[in-house]
């Protein structure tokens, strides 16, 4: 059985270790091991032996913020065992840290020999994947030396150069070769009867780029002080709701996730900027649309998130087209990689467009940040952007020439490009999957939230009335067309999408719940989805199913055809709110706050949609990430949506 793996998390890097600790290198599973630094594993083992055996745990991993151990010896009930190693690793800024604590366990001087074998294999996340694709890497090279403290791993490839440092206090005794290429640093240590001794080791990575001088904490208590001090920081003066714990507890729970999801950006004027990752293990990056819908859902809580997207947004919108990375003239980056991969465009993700909704989604934030906070100042600066990206979605979106924003399979990257971006996830009730132009539902809600914002922000802000007045003319005939051509009278439901004939793709699916979020069907309508959404093919009691269950197309662990998306649900509770269903959005709310009481309070980014009849439990998701914004952010949507009751 593969053994669990427990991340560690500090902005743009993270760790993913073993339940004794270590890290293996051993591809499969659902995610990979190792120490991870913008998009590359700078450690690929990690691996420690006491006397030549590798010892077991007493007390595993368990998941936290920093990984604690207890272990000791194999050996039997006759036999106790002659130390016990007390083992505590955590994760800083490019660093890793970990501290070993041998005790003696007899009455006499004990010897005992400590190793720990290193490598790093410096393999980019894409190679790692379960698609199991090769990259040819002509000319790279990777070195090992010797420190007087430690060993170096250097990696070289053209212009692409990367390193891991690892140093020991005290030094090693030897650094053996292993015939591997990793290096095992090795200990004798001499324990006084009843006696202990301690090791500090330490990495450093430094990823391709990096300029920075950076310091190591001394301990992983020091770099786990430094995580909480920051988690409190992000946490204090959010009003939590006194009558409702357990959404308190989700909510400060996804606080403190969200202190520790944030990863550097650069804005306009190059200016240093911290904005929300998508997720871990897969995700640390800036992905468009995720950091978009966390900053949204915890703008009336944190405004800086949204402060910090908009402008990390603005700098990398595309301003020429480009076939690769689906790049056109106005519209917001969907993923931005800093992988050997990206970098010589081996994938096409070092700036990938393939979204079609991040763009009036950026236009919603900003419109809903000038809005309740006050600040004009972010919509003043980037005005220009935000006509730049109205421009593209009447124009390359589709909604002049198409009546809707369209997107189009992309073959070197996403073949959905709406949020349910998995291959089949745009399909009919029976399962057929929609090929050709596709114009997604959830789309068309966002362009009509961010046609309507925009409109505002030209009147209120721009002082261009002739632009506001056009844009709410769009808007309102999109919202015409949109009940004319989506509403599908046999089911009283929309269509999840329009192929390219028009023709409606019939599956009932959870996107119509982001319409209610987006305001674009009028209040009969609005209500009728709504209390469809709750009734029991669609409600798992965990959640909203992203499929209605009884469909041939729905299979509850299937990634977006069935499974219950605690962000897709967030959606739909603020959704139900403004459309008056407020014992609805109760619903929706103590069913996902419950399921993350469930789980030590945190949502993961996705869970099975068994139903809670028959599991007593949420069933998770096998492949989800653990730690994903959305998520971390949806329990104060669920807050803003329903109050504390």
């Amino acid at each position: 059985m593969t053994e669990r793996h427990h991340l560690l998390v500090y902005g743009g890097t993270f760790a993913a270790v073993g339940d004794r600790g270590d890290i293996s290198g051993v591809r499969g599973g659902t995610s990979p091991d190792g120490l991870f630094v913008r998009d590359a594993r700078h450690l690929s083992r990690w691996q420690l032996t006491v006397d030549g055996a590798v010892p077991e745990a007493l007390t595993p991993v368990a998941d936290g913020d920093s990984a604690r151990c207890v272990l000791v010896p194999r050996g039997g009930r006759d036999e106790p065992p002659a130390y016990t190693l007390f083992r505590e690793q955590a994760v800083g800024d490019s660093s890793f840290v970990e501290s070993l604590r041998v005790a003696s366990n007899r009455p006499v001087p004990t010897t005992v020999r400590l190793a720990v074998t290193a490598d790093a294999d410096f393999t980019d996340q894409f190679e790692l994947r379960s698609d199991h694709r090769t990259y040819a890497k002509t000319g790279a090279v990777r070195r090992r030396q010797i420190l007087d403290h430690g060993v170096e791993f250097t990696y070289r490839r053209g212009e692409w150069r990367s390193c891991t440092t690892v140093t020991a206090e005290p030094s090693p005794d030897t650094v053996e070769e292993t015939g591997t290429g990793a290096r095992r640093m090795v200990w004798t240590l001499e324990l006084e009867p009843h006696g202990t001794a301690e090791l500090t080791l330490r990495v450093i990575a430094r990823p391709h780029g990096e300029k920075r001088a950076l310091r190591v904490p001394r301990s992983p208590a020091a770099l786990n002080d430094q995580l909480i001090a920051a988690e409190g920081a992000f946490v204090e003066g959010v009003p939590f709701p006194t009558g409702w714990p357990e959404l308190a507890a989700a909510c400060a729970r996804g606080l403190a996730d969200l202190a520790s999801l944030q990863v550097s950006a650069t804005g306009p004027d190059g200016e240093e900027l911290r904005v929300p990752a998508a997720g871990a293990p897969w995700f640390l990056t800036l992905l468009g649309r995720d950091a978009l819908l966390t900053s949204l859902f915890a703008l009336p809580y944190r405004p800086r998130l949204a402060a910090a997207t908009l402008p990390a947004l603005a700098a990398t919108q595309a301003t020429a087209a480009d076939v690769e990375p689906v790049s056109q003239p106005g519209k917001i980056v969907h993923e931005v990689r800093h992988g050997e991969l990206a970098h010589f465009g081996q994938v096409p993700f070092r700036r990938y467009y393939g979204s079609v909704d991040a763009t009036p989604l950026f236009l919603v934030l900003l419109g809903a940040y000038v809005e309740q906070t006050g600040d004009t100042e972010p919509a003043r600066r980037l005005e220009s952007q935000a006509r730049a990206a109205i421009a593209w979605m009447l124009d390359h979106g589709g909604l002049t020439s198409r009546g809707y924003l369209v997107y189009r399979a992309d073959q070197g990257g996403l073949a959905n490009q709406n949020w349910k971006d998995s291959p089949g996830a745009i399909c009919s009730a029976d399962g057929t999957r929609t090929s050709g132009p596709v114009m997604a539902a959830g789309a068309q809600g966002y362009a009509y939230d961010a046609l309507r914002r925009t409109a505002w922000l030209a009147r209120t802000v721009w002082q261009d009335e002739t632009y506001g007045a056009l844009l709410e003319q769009a808007a309102g005939d999109l919202r015409d067309r949109f009940q004319r051509d989506f509403w599908m009278p046999e089911h009283n439901f929309p269509a999840l999408a329009l192929d390219g004939e028009g023709h409606r793709v019939d599956a009932l699916a959870s996107d119509a719940g982001h319409l209610l979020w987006s305001g674009l069907l009028d209040k009969e309508y609005g209500e009728l989805v709504g209390r469809r959404l709750l009734e029991p093919d669609f409600f798992s009691g965990w959640g909203v199913r992203t499929l209605a269950a009884g469909q041939p197309a729905y299979h509850p662990l299937s990634y977006h055809r069935g499974s219950v998306w605690p962000h897709d649900n967030a959606l739909i509770a603020l959704g139900l709110a403004r459309y008056g269903l407020h014992d609805e959005a109760r619903t929706v709310a103590h069913a996902l706050v419950d399921a993350a009481n469930a789980t030590g309070h945190r949502l993961p980014e996705v869970l099975a949609g068994y139903g809670r009849d028959t599991h007593s439990e949420p069933v998770p998701y096998p492949h989800a990430c653990v730690r994903e914004s959305r998520s971390a952010a949806a329990p104060l949507a669920l807050l803003t949506a329903v109050g504390g009751v």
